[in-house]
C-alpha cells in the first residue's frame, strides 16, 4: 500500500503530525522501533499507577492552542509540580524560593534573603563567567551553588562543573515569595490515565507497526510513502558520516515497595554527592494515588553510547556546529522532513514538540 506519510516515531511529535494529516484524509504509517506507542512520553499501568517509564513527564504550557488540542484527548487533573531537593538530609523546596532561602539561612524576608544573595554574588562571582561554576557563583551566590547545584549538575552532566560551559545555566531564576510551583506556566496538569492513552487516541485511522527498524529496512520504507516525517536521531540517519553528535541518556531502576507512602512527593531530586543518583520518582503522586503500595523509579545521568537511548542532547559550540552541518544536508532532501528533539538536536519541553508538529501540519496543507 502507498501511503502519504510515513512518520517514523510513534512519540509526541510524530503522533501530532499524523493525528493532523490523517484528519485532513491522508495515508499515514507510523513505525517505531521500540514495542509501544507514546515514546518517552509512555506509561505502563502498573495495578492502578501510571508508572512514567522514561521519567517524569509534568505537562506544562502557556500555549492556548497546545492546552486545547491535548484536551481533546485527555482530561488533566490539577498537579502542580512542587519539587523537593534533599541534600544530605536536608530538604529544600524547589524552585529557589522564601521556602528555600528561610530553611538556607534562617531569614523570614525578601530583603535578607536578597542582601545575602548579592554579598555572595559579590565575593564569589566574576563579570565574565568561563564556567558553569563561575556562572552559578555569579547568579545566587556560593550557598545555594554548593547545596541545590554543584553535585546535581555534575551527576546530569557526567563532568566537573569548571568543565562544563557557561551557558548551560543562562540563568536560575530567584522568587521572592513562597511558591513552590516550579513552572511559571497558565496551564499544568497530568493526564488522568497517563500519556500513552493520548497517543493511541491521535493514532486512531493510522497503520501503526511497531518492533520495526528504519534504518535497517531504510530502501523498503521509503519507497511506501510519498514523504517521510523522520523523528530519529539526524546523524544516525546518515549514518554518523559527518560525525557523532553528543547525547545523555537516562538509567531507571523502578522498584515495587510494601509501603504507601515512600517520599510523600512526586519528585525528589538529590543534590548532594553521597548517592550516584539524580533524582527519585514516585509515580503514584502524579495521579494522587492511593493504594497500599508505591512504585519509585531511581534516575541515573549517563553519557550516550550506541545502543542506548539518547535522551537530551549536549548543546555545546562544537556539537551545534556539527549538527548545523547535518542540517545542510537535511535541507537539500526532496522527500524526508526532520522534526523533534532528536531530529531537531534540541531539548523541547512537550508543549513545544507538539505545536512543532502543528506547525509542520500546517506547512504541509494538512
Amino acid at each position: 500500500m502507498k501511503y502519504d506519510y510515513l512518520i517514523v516515531g510513534a512519540g509526541l511529535f510524530g503522533a501530532t503530525f499524523a493525528y493532523r494529516a490523517t484528519k485532513a484524509g491522508k495515508r499515514c504509517l507510523v513505525i517505531d522501533k521500540r514495542n509501544h506507542i507514546g515514546g518517552n512520553a509512555y506509561c505502563e499501568n502498573v495495578d492502578g499507577i501510571n508508572v512514567h517509564k522514561y521519567g517524569a513527564h509534568i505537562f506544562h504550557t502557556s500555549d492556548d492552542e497546545v492546552w486545547s488540542f491535548v484536551n481533546k484527548f485527555a482530561k488533566f487533573n490539577n498537579y502542580i509540580n512542587s519539587p523537593i531537593a534533599r541534600y544530605k538530609d536536608e530538604l529544600y523546596n524547589l524552585p529557589f524560593n522564601m521556602n528555600t532561602f528561610s530553611k538556607l539561612w534562617g531569614i523570614k524576608t525578601p530583603s535578607e534573603a536578597k542582601a545575602i544573595i548579592e554579598e555572595q554574588r559579590c565575593k564569589y562571582g566574576v563579570e565574565n563567567p568561563d564556567n558553569l561554576e563561575e556562572q552559578a557563583l555569579s547568579l545566587v551566590g556560593k550557598d545555594i551553588y554548593e547545596k541545590l547545584v554543584k553535585h546535581y549538575t555534575m551527576k546530569q552532566w557526567g563532568r566537573e562543573c569548571s568543565e562544563l560551559p557557561a551557558f548551560i545555566i543562562r540563568r536560575l531564576p530567584l522568587r521572592f515569595t513562597f511558591d513552590n510551583n516550579y513552572f511559571n506556566d497558565r496551564y499544568q496538569g497530568i493526564p488522568e490515565g497517563g500519556y500513552t492513552n493520548i497517543v493511541e487516541q491521535m493514532l486512531e485511522g493510522c497503520h501503526v507497526e511497531l518492533n520495526v527498524d528504519f534504518l535497517a529496512n531504510r530502501e523498503q520504507y521509503m519507497n511506501m510513502a510519498d514523504k517521510v516525517i523522520y523523528t530519529g536521531m539526524i546523524d544516525e540517519f546518515y549514518d554518523f558520516k559527518l560525525g557523532n553528535l553528543e547525547y545523555r541518556t537516562v538509567r531507571f531502576e523502578t522498584s515495587r515497595l510494601d509501603t504507601d507512602n515512600y517520599q510523600g512527593n512526586a519528585v525528589v531530586n538529590y543534590t548532594g554527592d553521597e548517592v550516584d543518583y539524580t533524582r527519585i520518582i514516585e509515580h503514584k503522586h502524579f495521579e494522587f494515588g492511593q493504594q497500599d503500595f508505591t512504585i519509585i523509579s531511581k534516575e541515573y545521568s549517563v553519557e550516550w553510547k550506541e545502543g542506548m537511548e539518547p535522551y537530551y542532547p549536549v548543546n555545546n559550540d562544537e556539537n551545534n556546529d556539527l549538527y548545523n552541518r547535518y542540517k545542510e544536508l537535511a535541507s537539500k532532501e526532496n522527500k524526508v522532513i526532520f522534526g523533534g528533539r532528536l531530529g531537531h538536536y534540541k531539548y523541547y519541553d512537550m508543549d513545544k514538540v507538539i505545536k512543532e508538529a502543528l506547525n509542520l501540519a500546517i506547512d504541509e496543507g494538512v
